[in-house]
């Protein structure tokens, strides 16, 4: 039997205890602590294995650790790194090696931050940090160049290119000995 709005009375009877019901919910969460982290003046730390900004990284004696093998760009399944090798010279050294990325470039939109080319680096230069604040307003600050990328040297008197007259880092192992990767010793068969 239904009343002149269309309910029935067992609608009507129970519509007290569906409220107190929905009520009980709000009371409980009202005295919960809140998940809600005020953004901008608190920061939460990202988990360990997070992966987030993209880093090229050097050496202690501030050489730059990437040779432009351009290894990180076959592996990245989003085609969204470029690397142009340029040639080492005595005068303006800046990598072990014969070659460095004279150009390196990362296009953040096409980026998914999968880690292949961590793991494709033959020299440990690429890593993923736990940088997560990567907004850009137009469409031309998302591609990462070398500059962007590259770590500060450890002292301004480091910085690259180095003049090595003697050559001492021409013929220097590009690993450095004692590296072990999280596939263990690549220097081990």
């Amino acid at each position: 039997m239904r009343d002149d709005r269309g309910y029935t009375l067992k609608e009507m009877v129970t519509w007290p205890a569906r409220i107190a019901e929905g009520l009980s919910v709000t009371l409980r969460h009202l005295f919960r602590r809140p998940v809600t982290v005020q953004y901008p003046e608190v920061k939460r730390p990202p988990k360990a294995r997070f992966r987030g900004r993209h880093h090229l990284r050097r050496y202690e004696n501030g050489l730059e650790r990437c040779i432009g093998c351009a290894l990180c760009a076959a592996a990245c399944p989003a085609d969204a790194i470029f690397v142009e090798a340029g040639e080492n010279t005595n005068e303006a050294r800046y990598s072990p090696g014969e070659r460095y990325a004279r150009v390196y470039e990362i296009n953040m939109l096409r980026c998914i931050f999968c880690g292949y080319c961590e793991d494709a680096c033959p020299t440990n230069a690429i890593v993923l940090g736990h940088d997560y604040e990567l907004a850009f307003y137009e469409r031309g600050e998302n591609i990462y160049t070398k500059a962007m990328l590259l770590d500060p040297p450890p002292s301004p008197e480091l910085a690259t290119p180095q003049a090595d007259p003697e050559g001492r880092f021409a013929h220097r192992a590009i690993l450095p000995e004692g590296l072990v990767t999280r596939f263990g010793d690549p220097m081990k068969g």
